[in-house]
């Protein structure tokens, strides 16, 4: 299971709404490909549709769509979001993760 925190759902909903996306009936697509400092790194876009090797998720009022493969690496990862002086941005909270990179946006296992 992937889990998003107040402040990420929040921002979800909002940026989907600018975006043209529904956040009662679309998803946010989270997954995982090769590259990055750290030999991994993350996606994150939206998605009107499901795949048939998606896997499905809600969670604080946001759907979200992982490709299988992707899951493996991501499960039990909090998705959250930080508007701090130290940076902005989706922020990924990976327990799988062994290493990441100073930006948080790739890691290793």
């Amino acid at each position: 299971m992937i889990k998003v925190s107040n402040d990420a759902s929040k921002k979800i909903v909002s940026m989907m709404q600018e975006d043209g996306f529904d956040a009662a009936k679309d998803y946010v697509r989270v997954g995982v490909k090769s590259g990055g400092c750290s030999g991994l790194s993350y996606e994150l876009k939206f998605d009107k549709e499901l795949g048939e090797n998606d896997k499905v998720f809600e969670d604080n009022n946001v759907k979200i769509a992982v490709e299988k493969k992707s899951f493996l690496y991501l499960a039990g990862t909090i998705l959250e979001f930080s508007g701090g002086l130290n940076g902005k941005g989706f922020v990924f909270n990976n327990p799988n993760a062994s290493r990441t990179c100073g930006c948080g946006e790739s890691f290793s296992l």
